[in-house]
C-alpha cells in the first residue's frame, strides 16, 4: 500500500489541475449521458434515496434547495422547496396523495373495460370514478354514467361527440356530473336519463351544441344545469317528475330552435336564475301547457325572455289569471314576461250596471254585506268564489302563498228609500273573514259614516243619490276575504230608515 500512494496523488494531481474537465460519473456504463452528471445504468437494482425519520431530516444543517431525502415516518419523498436558511419540505406525489379512481381518456379506447362492464353496447363507467377528457373524443356507443364524474380542463379543446347515431348518455339506475366539456350532438339527442328519484345530475361550465333534442330527464332527485350554453340545437329539454330542478346562468341563444324547455309531472322546487331565453317565430321558451305541479316552491328570476315567439306557453284551467302565465305556487320577476308574485296581488269587483229601477233595494237594519250582483274586474292572485258566500256576490279571495297587507280603495253609491223618520246615521266598511267564513275583523280606518238628514228635508238633497268613498289597509292570510259591509247605526226620529238602493260598488285590493 506504501507503494502506491504516490501514484494515487499524482493521479489526483493530474485530474483536479486539468482545466474544464467534465465532471460526468458513470456508474455501470463507460458511456454517461452527457446531460447528466451522474448516468447510473442497472438491470437488476434501483437507486435509493437516503432514509430517515421526520426529526433526522428538520435536523440538517442549512439543507440545499432541492435536497431529497425519504421521510420513513411519513412514508413519502421530501424535498426541500425553501432556502438552506429556510427550510421547506414538500411531499412528491406519491400513492399518499394521488388522485385514486381517476382514467385519463384520449379515445375511447381508453374506455375498454367500461365497454365490457356495459356489454359490449354501452360505455358503463365506473361509479365515484373521475374521468378526465383530453381533446375530441368521438363516441360511438351509449354512456351510462352511473354516478361518475365526467370533465374537462378546456370547454373548447375538450369535446364529446356523438356519434353513437341515438342518444349519448342514457342512465337508470345512477345520476353523475359533466363538466368543462362540449357536448356535440352532431344531429342526435344528447340526454336521455331517467331514475327512481334518488339520482342527481349535474352539469356545469359546458357548451351544449349541435342536438336535434337535448333531451330528457324523469324521476330524478336533483336536476342542476349552471353556466350553460346552448347552441343550434333544434330541441331543448323534456323533464318531468323531478324533486329539485335547478338552472343557473343558462342561455338558449337565437341560433336554437324549437321549445327549450317542456315541463310536466310532479316538482318539489323549480328554480331559474339570470341568464336569457330566445324564443323566435314558431318556437317557445317555457312550455307549462302540462300543468305541472310545485309542491314547494318555483322561482324565476333575472332570466330575460325575448324573441317574438311564444316566450311562455302558460298553465290552463284552475288557477290560472288572465294574461298570466303560471300559477300561485310560482315566484317570476324576469324581463319580458309578467311579473308574478305574492306582491303584485290585486283584485278589483264592481256592481253590474243595469237600470235605475233594477238597482237592488235592502234592509241595512244589521251588519249587512252589499246585496249586489256584482262583476269580476282585474284579478291576480285573487277570485271571487268562496264556499261560504253564495253567488257571486261582494267579495274578494286571497290566493297567494304569503300572507300580506293589501291596500283598500273603493267606493258606493246608494240613496235612502225611506223618507220618513228623523236623521239616520250609516256605516259602511270592509270585514275580514278566514277561509272557513268566520269573521277576523274590521280593519281600523275602513269604516265610512254618512248621516242623512229628517223627513222634512227629503226634498232638498238629503234622500237623493250620494258616494261614499272606502279607504284603508287590510292584512290577509291565504285563503283569507273581504267583503262591502253598510249598516243602520241610529235614527233621531221615531220610524226606521233601514232600506237603501244601491247604485254603484266599486272594491279594489292591491
Amino acid at each position: 500500500m506504501k507503494q502506491r500512494l504516490p501514484q494515487i496523488l499524482v493521479m489526483a494531481f493530474f485530474i483536479f489541475s486539468i482545466p474544464n474537465l467534465k465532471a460526468q460519473v458513470g456508474i455501470n456504463t463507460t458511456t454517461p449521458e452527457e446531460s447528466a452528471a451522474l448516468d447510473i445504468q442497472s438491470t437488476e437494482s434501483g437507486l435509493l434515496i437516503p432514509r430517515m425519520t421526520t426529526a433526522e431530516r428538520n435536523a440538517i444543517a442549512d439543507p440545499a434547495t432541492s435536497l431529497l431525502i425519504y421521510d420513513t415516518d411519513l412514508n413519502g419523498y421530501y424535498f426541500n422547496e425553501g432556502t438552506p436558511a429556510v427550510p421547506d419540505w414538500v411531499l412528491l406525489l406519491t400513492s399518499t396523495n394521488e388522485r385514486e379512481n381517476f382514467k385519463l381518456v384520449n379515445s375511447t379506447d381508453d374506455l375498454s373495460e367500461e365497454l365490457t362492464a356495459g356489454g359490449g353496447s354501452t360505455y358503463e363507467l365506473s361509479e365515484d370514478t373521475f374521468y378526465e377528457i383530453n381533446g375530441t373524443v368521438v363516441v360511438d356507443n351509449p354512456i351510462d354514467l352511473n354516478g361518475a364524474y365526467v370533465a374537462g380542463l378546456d370547454t373548447s379543446e375538450d369535446v364529446l361527440v356523438n356519434a353513437t347515431g341515438g342518444t349519448l348518455f342514457q342512465s337508470t339506475s345512477s345520476g353523475g356530473s359533466l363538466r368543462n366539456l362540449t357536448l356535440n350532438g352532431n344531429g342526435a339527442q344528447l340526454f336521455g336519463i331517467s331514475g327512481d328519484g334518488s339520482q342527481n345530475f349535474i352539469i356545469n361550465n359546458s357548451v351544449i351544441v349541435g342536438a336535434n333534442s337535448v333531451g330528457s330527464f324523469s324521476n330524478m332527485n336533483v336536476v342542476f344545469f349552471s353556466i350553460i350554453q346552448f347552441v343550434n340545437n333544434t330541441g331543448g329539454l323534456t323533464s318531468s317528475d323531478i324533486h329539485s330542478y335547478f338552472f343557473n346562468l343558462a342561455y338558449w341563444n337565437e341560433s336554437n330552435s324549437g321549445t327549450f324547455q317542456d315541463l310536466s309531472g310532479s316538482f318539489t322546487d323549480i328554480q331559474f336564475a339570470s341568464g336569457r331565453i330566445i324564443s323566435e317565430t314558431g318556437e317557445t321558451g317555457l312550455d307549462l301547457s302540462s300543468n305541472p305541479s310545485v309542491s314547494r316552491s318555483a322561482v324565476i328570476t333575472d332570466v330575460t325572455f325575448d324573441g317574438a315567439g311564444t316566450r311562455v306557453n302558460p298553465y290552463t284551467g284552475t288557477g290560472t289569471y288572465s294574461g298570466y302565465n303560471f300559477t300561485n305556487d310560482w315566484e317570476v320577476a324576469s324581463p319580458g314576461i309578467p311579473r308574478e308574485s305574492d306582491d303584485n296581488a290585486f283584485g278589483n269587483i264592481y256592481i253590474t250596471r243595469n237600470s235605475t229601477t233594477g238597482n237592488p233595494s235592502f234592509s241595512i237594519a244589521s251588519a249587512t254585506p252589499i246585496d249586489a250582483s256584482i262583476d269580476e274586474g282585474q284579478l291576480f292572485r285573487f277570485s271571487t268564489d268562496n264556499a261560504n258566500v253564495t253567488g257571486n256576490n261582494n267579495i274578494l279571495v286571497y290566493e297567494g302563498q304569503e300572507t300580506r297587507t293589501f291596500s283598500v280603495r273603493g267606493n258606493l253609491a246608494f240613496e235612502p228609500t225611506t223618507t220618513s223618520g228623523g236623521a239616520t246615521v250609516y256605516a259602511f266598511y270592509i270585514r275580514r273573514f278566514d277561509s272557513a267564513g268566520n269573521s277576523i275583523e274590521i280593519p281600523l280606518g275602513t269604516e265610512v259614516y254618512e248621516e242623512v238628514g229628517s223627513a222634512t228635508n227629503s226634498s232638498s238633497g238629503d234622500f237623493l243619490v250620494r258616494a261614499i268613498p272606502l279607504s284603508g289597509k287590510v292584512t290577509l292570510d291565504p285563503g283569507d276575504y273581504v267583503r262591502i259591509y253598510g249598516q243602520f247605526i241610529s235614527n233621531s226620529g221615531s220610524g226606521a230608515r233601514n232600506n237603501i238602493r244601491v247604485y254603484s260598488v266599486s272594491l279594489t285590493l292591491d
